[in-house]
Parts: C-alpha cells; structure tokens; sequence
C-alpha cells in the first residue's frame, strides 16, 4: 500500500468548559482526535475540572493540562486556540459570547442557547467577533443519515418524511418534571436529521403533545409535529419517551418517500431504497475510517479553523434547529400552526435587547428580519 505523504495541519489545542457528564464525553473526544489536543478543561464547581482530568487524561499528560473556575483565565494560561463549551443551557450565553470575545472560536453542545432569543443573539456575537460558533448537534454526523439522503436523491429526492419514535426510559430527575421532556430534550435530534434529509427551509409547525396515563413524567411525554418546508416537503414526527414493548432505536425508525420509491431506515443499520418498479437497493456500510457524532463534529470543527468550509452546524444554520423545537412547544400549548419567520422575528426584537444590555454587539441592529439575518428566504 502506497504510504499516505499528505501533510497533516497542527492539531488545535482547545479548552472544555464544563466537566460534568457529558464535559467527560468531551474531553475523551479530544483525546483521541488527531485535529485537536486538549490543553485545558474549566468548571464553576471547584475541583470538578481536576477531578476530571485525574480521572481521563493519562498521568504522563497531566501536568500540560491547565484547570480551574475562571474561562478566560484558564485559556489565556493554557495556550488554548478554540473552546468546547459543554456547560448546562441556562450558561451558553455568557459562556460562548465572553470566549468569542476574547477571540476563541467555540464549538458549542446542542442546544444552542437556552432561549431561541439568545440563540439569535449569539449568532449576533459571532458576527461582531468575527470568529466562528459552530453547534454540535452530533446525531446528524451518522453515516447512515446521509447514505438515506444519497438513496432518496437516487429516486428523485424526498417529498415525505416519517419518523417513529418510541423508547421507555426511566431517567429520573429533571427530564421527569419537565413540561415537554420529548420536545424539549430528544426530539431536536430527529428535527435536525429531518434538516440533513430535506432540501429548503424550515417553514411552519404544527404540534400535538399528550401524556398517556401509565406515563410517569410530569410533562407531556408524547407529541405528533408536522414541520412543513418551503419547498413543499413535510416532515412528519411521532415519538413517545413511554412506550414499552415495540422499541424503535435512539434514532428512531424513519421511511422517506420519493418519487421514484422510497428509503427505509431502522436508525441503527444501513438503509435500504425501494424503488417503484424493482428490487430493494441496500445502502452503502459505513467505512471503518468514516467518523461519527462528536468524533465527526470535532474534526469539522477543527477543519474549519485551519481553512476549510463553514460547518452545517454553524450558529446561523444552527438556529433554524431550535426555533423548530420552540415553535413545537408553542404550537403544543396553543394548537396554533406556527410560522418560524414571525417566530424568528419576535425571537429578533428581544435578542437585540439583550445585545443593549451587553454593549458587545450591535451585529443585529443590521438584520431586516429575523429569517433573513440567519440566511433563510
């Protein structure tokens, strides 16, 4: 085998913020990426950022390891290029608006903000810092995801998508006293994959949510939604957080309709096309090599950074995701049909009060409407 002489960029050294369960998660990602190199981990709860690095980072690499409470601090001492900002929601604001800032571009988990407002003034921020804020919204980066996209393209691209979703868990805590655990907590993964499967823009909501009555959550814990796009597409979603018996995978069970046939996929295996007239096509076996949800969000990440193209995910593309989830909820609780462009717009007017508040940015006062300053028609 001919040796591979490509030259490698310089990996980025990066800062993660947050050092809880899934700040955990991150730092072994960074650990084992060959595009980035962890210098750096921060947490508000003293002792948790070197709790953490005790537990994960090999004894020989601690020591290069900067830890402690403050983020600005921390990253300026640790040699940090870009920050992973794994903290809870209620904290993405002021976290990825003080990294960008101080000039760190942010990989930021899902969601993007804890409000649609805040997610639009941070993508106010990353225009008046100039540096890039991609969201990790890792789900989409499945392999199998994008070959359905592939096998419906072949029939003509997809007109319907159904999703099914149905899982039992039992977590306890917060997601158990939450008004709308499905909408709010799981059901921003499928709405985003809908995005990879479906060409336009996001146009309108239509949301029914409800709770069965062996059902041990609070809030409601089932919902049928109906995302319509611009381009006449539908999206199609039913999910349940408890539903015992007839389980679906994580990713739920999803059929798309074309016009040439359509493509099935159980969310764990390859898909498979059915044409019209012929026999089922399986889908391509992902590649040992090929990267998955937070590998494959740190490499895009980390390729943009060292010149490569603006990631999907990125904050103006990233919204759209979670004005889908407010506008679900909101639809919910109204039984309105809901139109994300005057969503957007009343999400628009308060973020640019905050923007006041904060003095940093004036990047907004720029945007005609809300759908129009995040790039959509």
């Amino acid at each position: 085998m001919k040796e591979d002489r490509t030259p490698r960029m310089p990996a980025v050294p990066v800062l993660v913020v947050g050092a809880g369960g899934m700040g955990r998660a991150w730092i072994g990602t960074v650990l084992a990426s060959a595009d980035a190199r962890l210098v750096g981990v921060v947490d508000v709860v003293d002792g948790a950022a070197e709790s953490a690095v005790q537990d994960l980072v090999p004894e020989a690499e601690r020591p290069r390891i900067a830890t402690g409470t403050a983020l600005l601090e921390v990253a300026e001492r640790s040699g940090a290029e870009a920050v992973i900002d794994v903290t809870i929601p209620a904290a993405h604001h002021q976290v990825t608006a003080d990294a960008l800032h101080a000039g760190y571009p942010v990989l930021g988990e899902k969601p993007c903000a804890a409000t649609l407002a805040e997610a639009v003034s941070l993508a106010g921020h990353a225009e008046a810092s100039g540096r890039l804020f991609m969201v990790s919204q890792s789900r989409r980066n499945n392999p199998h995801l994008h070959e359905a996209r592939r096998l419906a393209e072949s029939l003509g691209g997809v007109g319907i998508v159904e999703t099914r979703f149905a899982k039992a868990p039992r977590f306890g805590g917060f997601r158990d006293e939450m008004r709308h655990p499905l909408l709010v907590d799981m059901a921003i993964h499928a709405f985003d994959a809908g995005r990879v499967l479906l060409a336009g823009t996001p146009l309108a909501v239509t949301a029914a949510s409800y709770n069965p009555g062996w059902s041990w959550y609070a809030g409601d814990a089932a919902a049928t939604v109906a995302i319509t796009y611009d381009t006449g597409a539908v999206h199609v979603y039913t999910g349940s957080w408890c539903s015992p018996g007839d389980e679906t995978s994580w990713n739920g069970d999803w059929v798309l309709h074309c016009e040439g046939g359509s493509v099935h996929w159980d969310g764990e295996t390859p898909p498979v096309a059915q044409p019209a007239d012929g026999d089922p096509v399986p889908g391509r076996t992902p590649g040992a090599e090929e990267l998955w949800e937070l590998d494959a969000s740190l490499a895009e990440f980390c390729a943009a950074l060292r010149g490569g193209p603006v990631p999907a995910s990125e904050v103006h593309g990233n919204v759209w995701t979670q004005a889908i989830v407010e506008a679900a909820v909101r639809s919910a609780d109204t039984g309105s049909r809901v139109v994300l462009a005057e969503l957007l717009d009343e999400a628009l007017e308060e973020a640019r009060e905050l923007d006041s508040t904060d003095g940093r940015s004036r990047a907004l006062g720029a945007w005609k409407t809300g759908a129009t300053g995040l790039g959509g028609s």
